[in-house]
């Protein structure tokens, strides 16, 4: 089997091209064999797995995407502007407006110029029962308890889990200490029934923020579409931007803008990095023969 590796601003993954769905139903890849494919030391490595699969009409693909963990997810800002690249670079693909079915909804894509892909997000939710978090009621700011603290954010779904919080308002650093520390333990925070992803935000002026995520499942990415959605959501919801910013991530810009009472819009690049071949004896070294059929 083939596979190409793309990136978004960063947010890489491991791209595998199933068509006539060859490699079996949606939400069929084994956890393991993605974990090991996104090993980035012993595999292709990536922030996940995207199976490329022709949709049903209207859409043109279904997105079959996994995080590195294995675990399957509702959706990827970066990794779907990934997926109409590697289409556009294929050829089976045109310029222009798409429509991209995911976990989560159908998404109309659009491509401003090849090195500049929008994708419509989504209207984001801030009622806690559509995050999902515990409770009940609007969920734009919420306190979470926290090894003996109160944590004040925003909690935000684009159709996954998101919790923002604001480095001003929880008196910490756009650090490591923060970010892997408190990313993680707060991803599995009970709170929230399905984990979450985690934004820790400097807000630079009202158009600029500069965001660093903890990613449900995969750790601190360079990037996430989503995150950054999530982030000009709440910065938004609390007139601390308007309803467009950059959001400044480790691997690069993206750009989001609300629309009035509508959906988020999601810009920025998406590239080839390298492709390759996996074949048996890469299965036989990690241990996952039980998968050679996937890769005949």
């Amino acid at each position: 089997m083939r596979f190409r590796k793309y990136h978004g601003a960063g947010n890489d993954f491991v791209m595998l091209t199933d068509l006539d769905a060859r490699l079996g139903p949606r939400a069929s890849l084994p956890a393991d064999l993605v974990s090991a494919l996104c090993d980035r030391h012993k595999g292709v490595g990536g922030d996940g797995v995207i199976r490329i699969v022709t949709g049903d009409a209207p859409a043109a693909y279904y997105m079959d995407y996994y995080n590195a963990d294995g675990s399957a997810a509702e959706m990827c800002g970066n990794g779907i502007r990934c997926l109409v690249a590697h289409e556009l670079d294929a050829g089976r693909l045109d310029e222009g407006e798409h429509v991209i079915a995911t976990r989560g909804r159908p998404v109309t894509i659009r491509t401003l110029g090849r090195d500049r892909i929008t994708a419509d997000m989504g209207v984001p939710k801030m009622q806690r029962q559509d995050v999902p978090m515990a409770g009940t009621g609007p969920s734009a700011r919420v306190e979470i308890s926290h090894d003996g603290q109160t944590l004040r954010g925003s909690a935000v779904s684009m159709g996954n889990p998101h919790l923002v919080l604001f480095c001003d308002e929880i008196g910490r650093a756009l650090d490591d200490e923060t970010v892997l520390g408190l990313g993680r333990q707060l991803e599995h925070h009970p709170d929230f029934p399905q984990a979450t992803n985690v934004e820790f935000v400097v807000v630079e002026n009202a158009t600029k923020l500069r965001v660093r995520v903890w990613e449900r499942g995969i750790g601190e990415t360079l990037a996430c579409g989503s995150g950054a959605c999530a982030v000009l959501a709440a910065a938004a919801a609390l007139e601390r931007t308007g309803p467009h910013a950059i959001v400044e991530m480790p691997g690069g810009e993206l750009e989001a803008e609300w629309e009035p009472g509508g959906s988020i819009w999601l810009t920025g690049p998406a590239e080839s990095v390298f492709e390759g071949e996996i074949d048996e004896r890469w299965l036989a070294k990690r241990g996952l023969t039980q998968h050679a059929e996937l890769v005949a």
